[in-house]
């Protein structure tokens, strides 16, 4: 594990997934801090919390990143575990969620996470000491997302941790800025960047003149479909019916179908996360008691119950990133009870997502119109981020832009490392986005 080095910028990307953290020095290195867990040298701490209670009346005991997921899957029984939080910072419909009776809102999860990252840098990261620039996305996730709601709550919990200072950048620019350092000449550079919650694209001009470069902004867009919605649609046309989606129910001496908001919870992520203990978890479990097929509910209610959702998402994960490099993936999630096969064909996920690549190309589009460009005015497009090896989206880009032009970024590093890199720049105000 590398310890956080005297810093004169750090840079911070809070993923849906995972979390990153690079931290630059006055001459203009850059470095991503890294964590050692089970022999590895990592350098993402997985966007996860896991609670639990060694002792009733006891506050509860809580790790982040590798180390909640080492106990998630160590202990199973009698803890919560949380992943994808960082899809409520922009909904008002989610206030707080009850953890072993704690209320834990959105800033309290987002404080906590960011303490049990610091627990495990050698001297810890402070947060007050240097400059500090924090990643966001041109959208935040979510049906009806509030950006103003979300960027106070990031606001109050970094503040609460010494980072009131902290600017708050678009994430496609950090990725611009970690690649500009390779350019040569002028550019205008496209960065598409595909998290877990959103996709976000910049369009950004550089140029290079007496050994120094300048950047200029010229567009953003972004829209709340990302590697989770990808994700989702597996959930939906393959987890989802074997656990009771388009089941019946019996009610007042009528047949019903089974409501869907159960199972759209189900494919995501943040949600199912957090619903053992809801009103909705309570209602699943009345439901199967009247339902024509309760097996398929009561299977339901134990993945629920048993923490099975973690595992669930990286089964699905797995399976989304096998058709990228196969026709055809056998897919199998076996945990407890639950013994879920099926093939799953490229054509057919491609199907399945083929209106959420419209809403991401339309999104490209409407950045390119913010720049004020054509397609055929850009002479980079960089691709970062675990989606954009979807086959089905690089297709998109490559005929949109052409071959040519595409390249990757670090999927995980890039962002963080060009976020330090612009708390550097004299002009670091110019970056941040306002409120």
């Amino acid at each position: 594990m590398s310890s956080a080095p005297r810093a004169a910028s750090i840079g911070i990307d809070v993923g849906t997934s995972n979390t990153v953290v690079a931290v630059a020095s006055a001459d203009g290195r850059v470095s991503t801090i890294r964590f050692a867990h089970g022999g590895d040298s990592l350098s993402v701490f997985a966007s996860t919390l896991c609670f639990w209670q060694e002792r009733m009346a006891q506050p509860p005991r809580v790790e982040g990143g590798p180390w909640a997921i080492e106990h998630f899957l160590e202990e199973r029984i009698g803890l919560r575990f949380i992943q994808s939080f960082k899809t409520f910072a922009a909904s008002r419909a989610f206030q707080s969620t009850m953890i072993f009776g704690q209320r834990f809102q959105f800033e309290d999860l987002l404080v906590t996470f960011l303490q049990t990252l610091a627990r495990h840098i050698p001297g810890g990261l402070d947060l007050s000491a240097a400059r500090l620039v924090v990643g966001r996305p041109v959208q935040f996730a979510g049906s009806s997302p509030d950006d103003a709601l979300a960027m106070q709550r990031y606001r109050d919990a970094f503040a609460s941790l010494g980072g009131g200072h902290a600017r708050y950048v678009y994430e496609p620019v950090g990725a611009a800025f970690s690649f500009a350092r390779d350019l040569e000449g002028d550019a205008v550079v496209l960065v598409a960047d595909f998290g877990g919650g959103t996709s976000d694209f910049s369009v950004m001009r550089f140029s290079r003149a007496g050994g120094s470069l300048t950047a200029e902004p010229l567009g953003h867009a972004g829209v709340g479909v990302a590697g989770d919605t990808f994700d989702s649609r597996i959930v939906d046309r393959v987890i989802s019916p074997r656990l009771g989606k388009g089941g019946s129910y019996r009610s007042f001496g009528k047949v019903l179908p089974m409501p869907l908001h159960y199972h759209a919870s189900l494919s995501r992520w943040n949600e199912l996360a957090l619903m053992k203990g809801s009103a909705d978890f309570r209602e699943l479990r009345k439901l199967a008691r009247v339902a024509l097929d309760p097996a398929p509910l009561d299977d339901f209610i134990g993945l629920i119950e048993d923490d099975l959702g973690f595992p669930l998402y990286r089964a699905v994960s797995a399976a989304k990133v096998a058709l990228s490099v196969q026709d055809a993936v056998a897919f199998r999630f076996a945990e407890r009870a639950l013994d879920i096969r099926s093939t799953i064909t490229r054509a057919d996920f491609e199907t399945w997502i083929d209106d959420d690549l419209a809403r991401i190309m339309a999104s490209v589009d409407q950045a390119l119109v913010s720049a004020g460009i054509a397609p055929g005015d850009v002479d980079k497009v960089v691709l970062t981020g675990g989606t954009s090896f979807v086959p089905a989206v690089r297709r998109l880009f490559a005929e949109r832009f052409g071959e040519g032009k595409l390249t990757s970024a670090d999927h995980f590093e890039s962002i963080a490392q060009g976020l330090a890199l612009i708390g550097l720049t004299e002009d670091a105000d110019h970056w941040a986005v306002a409120a």
